[in-house]
């Protein structure tokens, strides 16, 4: 895929960059690597100086990365300004809180026969991060603001459309104080990635993205023994009760199925809906659908824009051409737009079987599908019905119910009446085909230490 920036909105290219030579690459490794010695030295507090200025800088350049990243990948600019005030958040979130969430770990001495023993976080070294297009400034600073705190360094290779988010963050941490080599773009396409993580100056990789990005990333990591962090697709259930505010979660549920212009990994996807509420919810989230505004992702007013690649759009078209072959009815939408550029409809499918590709795989982009159940056994059981496990939403008041739930639903995060939503002080990820590992919270913060164990006699 070439690096270059084409504007989703008319599928014409904006600008190019070369991809790195091999001699580029080693050049970026090896000062990496160098930077890290004297950098995992460097004071929590000084690390947080460096990060709150990179915050305020961020602040101050809203605008410009907002509408680098809706050109790039067809996002709303509000999206986008929302993105990067978000981003500043989750850099502040670890500039205040990463010291307390490696503070030593005191173990009691007695009981390993020590005069003192604790556990202390260390970091790994030089981290590769492999990032997506569809959040391309909060994906890359929920790793690297965490991994910078630590005392890592990160190198980025991020999604081939979407080079100008990944330049713009590199400069914006140079210019906030960090180190040189610190944080540094590679420039690269999917082919060099086994490589650099195979290089013996790199102690660790993480990657968000497909399930077949994953399988590749974790065959590498295993292959030379190096620590992997898998953040992959979902297809998040959203359970409505008779119990549940219909109103508002039919509301909540139309921006839980288009926010990104449907593409996001924890987008609700399916929406599971009892029978005795289904007519009247399903009613009030077609209404939704129709209020929405289809355009300019520059222009105010615009609830959803482009997706960001053809290839995304065509896949998105044949499996709802699919479903539709295979007895799914339209309720809303349905159709590639005829205009320039990577469109499609917000999208409403209900009677969906197990005999339709897009029961089984992810959709990226705003198709819902809704399901009609007769209690909280066949919502569970529908839920799970997945190879994936990333969010989940359900909606009841019902204390039983919620525990039920909790319990029950096999996912990294369950939301009770709110959609799912990622926060810097929230674990986040997913299990079975969703990935391993987490990002955010204090658990994200330590995926990338060396817990090492101090025994004093």
């Amino acid at each position: 895929m070439p690096i270059a920036i084409t504007d989703p909105r008319t599928g014409e290219v904006v600008r190019t960059y070369p991809e790195f030579t091999a001699a580029q690459i080693e050049e970026k490794l090896a000062a990496a690597a160098m930077a890290f010695p004297s950098y995992r030295l460097t004071s929590f507090d000084q690390r947080a100086d460096w990060l709150r200025n990179a915050a305020d800088l961020l602040d101050q350049r809203n605008d410009e990365i907002a509408r680098l990243m809706s050109l790039e990948m067809g996002k709303t600019v509000a999206a986008a300004r929302a993105e990067a005030t978000k981003s500043a958040q989750g850099m502040r979130f670890y500039a205040e809180n990463a010291a307390a969430f490696l503070a030593d770990e005191p173990i009691d001495p007695a009981s390993v026969g020590a005069s003192k023993a604790y556990g202390r976080y260390l970091p790994l070294g030089v981290v590769l991060a492999i990032m997506p297009w569809n959040f391309p400034l909060w994906q890359a600073v929920r790793f690297a603001a965490p991994a910078l705190m630590a005392g890592n360094v990160g190198l980025l290779k991020h999604a081939s459309n979407v080079p100008g988010s990944a330049l713009f963050l590199e400069q914006l941490f140079a210019d906030a104080g960090f180190p040189q080599a610190t944080f540094q773009t590679l420039l690269i396409g999917s082919g060099a990635v086994a490589g650099i993580i195979a290089d013996g100056r790199v102690a660790a990789a993480t990657l968000t993205g497909s399930e077949g990005a994953g399988v590749s990333v974790g065959r590498a990591a295993g292959e030379s023994l190096k620590k992997v962090v898998l953040e992959l697709g979902g297809s998040d259930a959203f359970i409505v009760m008779p119990s549940a505010d219909i109103s508002k979660s039919a509301r909540i549920a139309v921006t839980a199925r288009v926010q990104n212009n449907g593409q996001s990994c924890i987008a609700a996807k399916r929406f599971i809906i009892h029978e005795d509420i289904y007519d009247e919810w399903l009613a009030q989230f077609r209404a939704g659908f129709a209020a929405l505004t289809l355009g300019d992702p520059a222009a105010d007013g615009t609830d959803v824009g482009p997706l960001s690649t053809e290839a995304g759009r065509d896949e998105v078209a044949a499996q709802v051409r699919n479903a539709i072959a295979h007895g799914a009815v339209v309720e809303f939408g349905g159709n590639v737009p005829d205009r320039r550029g990577w469109w499609f409809e917000p999208t409403i499918l209900t009677n969906i079987t197990r005999e339709m590709d897009m029961y089984h795989e992810e959709v990226f982009g705003p198709v819902a599908q809704v399901f009609r159940v007769a209690d909280i056994d066949q919502a569970i059981e529908i839920a799970n019905d997945t190879r994936f496990g990333l969010g989940s939403n359900a909606w009841t008041t019902d204390a039983q119910e919620q525990d039920r739930f909790i319990r029950d639903l096999v996912a990294g995060q369950t939301f009770i009446n709110g959609m799912v939503t990622s926060f810097p002080g929230l674990p986040f990820g997913g299990v079975k085909n969703s990935g391993h590992g987490r990002e955010l919270a204090r658990a994200g913060i330590r995926e990338f230490c060396n817990l090492k164990a101090v025994w004093i006699g």
